[in-house]
């Protein structure tokens, strides 16, 4: 019988202006449309691709999304897993990131980008995988 198929990894980073002492964070807000994330704030990243490190795949995506080299700082790790569930068929790991060369700007994947208050995040409609993360962030 065969085993439980493998998730798919996604990476993610919370963006902030300073990896020791952040006071701000950047979030990003999902275009709209049909989808359920639709409209929701999100830690920006993407699906890793065969043969990518997760953190060569969180910079891609991040140069990709927002048009910015990352410097990526550390993991902010699940207590009481391995990765952060997302769906049945995806799972995310996600690291605290500064931008090391440009600045995030909106792209093609969001409608709206928001440098917010580290003490306001819970302000935002955030996707549920995220909100997740959130208690575990400052």
């Amino acid at each position: 019988m065969p085993g439980p198929a493998r998730r798919r990894l996604v990476v993610g980073a919370v963006i902030v202006d300073d990896l020791d002492a952040p006071t701000r964070l950047l979030a990003a807000r999902r275009l709209s449309g049909p989808s359920p994330v639709a409209g929701r704030w999100e830690f920006p990243g993407g699906k890793v691709e065969p043969g990518e490190s997760p953190q060569e795949a969180l910079v891609r995506e991040l140069r990709e999304e927002l048009g910015f080299t990352a410097r990526l700082g550390r993991e902010v790790l699940n207590p009481e897993a391995a990765t952060w569930p997302i769906a049945e068929r995806f799972e995310m790991r996600i690291w605290f990131a500064v931008p090391a060369d440009g600045v995030p700007t909106l792209g093609e994947v969001h409608s709206e980008i928001r440098w917010l208050a580290c003490d306001r995040i819970g302000m935002l409609d955030w996707l549920d995988a995220d909100v997740a993360v959130l208690p575990h962030l400052f």
